[in-house]
């Protein structure tokens, strides 16, 4: 990664918007049994549990978590896993990651849910590029940037590092 970093979002800042989207999401499924935040790993994941805390605090709908492995680099279809499969019918999934980059990871993150009773699949993003090369519509942003395809954006969601940088 590049020194020549510059920090589009702060710790406080990426905690204000994962309240603002728990709050989103659970008044646009308001009437939900249950709710399954799929995060894609590292940090969708991570977004994904930040999410969970936050609607536990708001809401009774019980949140699960279920994690989703892909490899982001295969040059074709990747193999997608996940840790959990839903445990009801018509249920709510919401994909989550930290930066909707071309949209490749998050359709084939779809893939697997597909096959499921799903009732609606929706999206959520830390931060999402508007350069897509896949028609991934994201339902919860927290942030959008207008960047060239040179540009990268690396969020970094650990003790010693909370916030997300354009390079």
């Amino acid at each position: 990664m590049s020194t020549n970093q510059k920090r589009i979002l702060e710790k406080s800042q990426i905690e204000q918007i994962i309240r603002r989207m728990a709050y989103e999401v659970y008044e646009n499924n308001h009437d939900a049994e249950k709710i399954y935040l799929a995060g894609i790993a590292n940090n969708g994941e991570k977004i994904a549990q930040l999410i969970q805390k936050e609607m536990n605090a708001i809401s009774e709908i019980p949140v699960e978590l279920i994690r989703i492995d892909i490899d982001k680099d295969a040059k074709r279809q990747p193999i997608v896993s996940y840790s959990a499969e839903p445990d009801v019918q018509d249920f709510t999934l919401i994909v989550v990651d930290d930066v909707l980059n071309s949209g490749r990871t998050m359709i084939y993150a779809f893939d697997p849910f597909l096959k499921m009773p799903v009732r609606n699949i929706q999206t959520a993003v830390l931060v999402n590029r508007t350069h897509k090369r896949f028609p991934v519509a994201v339902d919860y942003k927290g942030f959008e940037l207008g960047t060239t395809i040179e540009e990268h954006i690396h969020v970094k969601l650990t003790e010693e590092e909370f916030g997300a940088y354009l390079y």
